[in-house]
């Protein structure tokens, strides 16, 4: 596939409390530290405005704010064991001059808290969007989904409805866990290390673990200062938390069918964390879903492609509003 986007249609809670927005570094202890491909610095204050404010059940969560403030909202959802970090290569490009680009940390990860049992209900994941959404005044906003993301939003959709988005963009997503078909759609390669992921006990195993985990979230290699923030990002989100991602037995095939709105399926065909065939599912699912596919991608192809992901994604978001 070339780099333009493919046409093909395949078969209430109450608003949050945001503390006054600051200007900060999500790793202040690690100064110094280079996404050399990025040429992102962690020894400058980063652009961006961030906010602190309360999701479901009062926990808090860190949003980050860039871009155009008055632009249509994009809003960005991180996968399995991330952060807000995960899209640098989107909150700091050209995206930010047309649109206002809103990343969060979701609860369990990056900044915000990591209360124990507090992520097997959906609708606790859809109260932290809507949370979100109400507290920053985003009418409107496109949801990006990344892999568990995909989860995320689908929350959103189920308790929420699709009225007040103008639409979704799953990027190798999963919308389905906890049974043998969700299962079948993960990689052997990732199910592997699916128990280390969970411990507590051993930290030299944990972290090993980890570090195969990072090394499958991108096809091609990357530079070992890239490695390491991403496995510094990584280790913010504790055993139990993901431990408890994956314990959710969820299916949401029924919302997604009922979609109406614009919806964008993106998948990296390299992916050895989320299979193609999770996204080629979610398209078969949703009526009228638009597929991109990325051949020489893995599990992040808005980092291994950004200019096209970007340029994809702009193109998108002019069909949405």
């Amino acid at each position: 596939m070339d780099d333009t986007l493919s046409l093909c249609v395949q078969t209430p809670s109450p608003p949050a409390r945001v503390q006054p927005a600051t200007s900060m570094s999500l790793l202040e202890a690690s100064p110094g530290m280079r996404d050399a491909e990025g040429a992102f610095s962690f020894s400058e204050p980063i652009p961006v405005r961030v906010h602190t404010l309360e999701g479901a059940g009062g926990v808090s969560l860190r949003v980050y704010d860039a871009g155009d403030l008055y632009g249509p909202p994009i809003l960005f959802v991180h996968g399995f064991s991330q952060c807000y970090l995960s899209w640098r290569r989107q909150l700091h490009s050209a995206l930010g001059l047309g649109f206002r680009l809103v990343a969060v940390d979701l609860r369990g990860h990056g900044h915000s808290g990591k209360p124990y049992g507090a992520y097997g209900d959906g609708r606790l994941w859809a109260d932290d969007l809507h949370a979100v959404i109400t507290a920053l005044e985003l009418e409107r906003p496109l949801l990006v989904a990344w892999s568990y993301g995909g989860m995320v939003v689908s929350d959103y959709l189920r308790h929420y409805g699709q009225e007040h988005l103008a639409g979704v963009n799953f990027v190798s997503s999963m919308v389905k866990c906890g049974s043998e078909e969700a299962f079948s759609l993960l990689s052997s390669e990732l199910r592997s290390l699916i128990p280390g992921l969970f411990s507590e006990q051993d930290e030299d195993a944990s972290r090993d673990t980890l570090e195969r985990f990072v090394s499958l979230l991108h096809h091609r290699p990357v530079s070992p200062e890239t490695q390491r923030l991403v496995l510094t990002y990584n280790e913010l989100a504790p055993a139990h938390v993901r431990e408890a991602l994956c314990a959710r037995i969820a299916d949401n095939d029924d919302v997604l069918s009922r979609l109406t709105l614009p919806v964008l399926v993106s998948h990296g065909l390299e992916d050895r964390v989320v299979l193609p065939a999770s996204g080629h599912h979610i398209a078969s699912v949703v009526p009228g879903a638009l597929v991109s596919l990325y051949p020489n991608a893995g599990h992040s192809p808005f980092w291994e492609d950004a200019r096209r992901f970007n340029r994809e994604l702009a193109a998108f978001a002019a069909r949405c509003w």
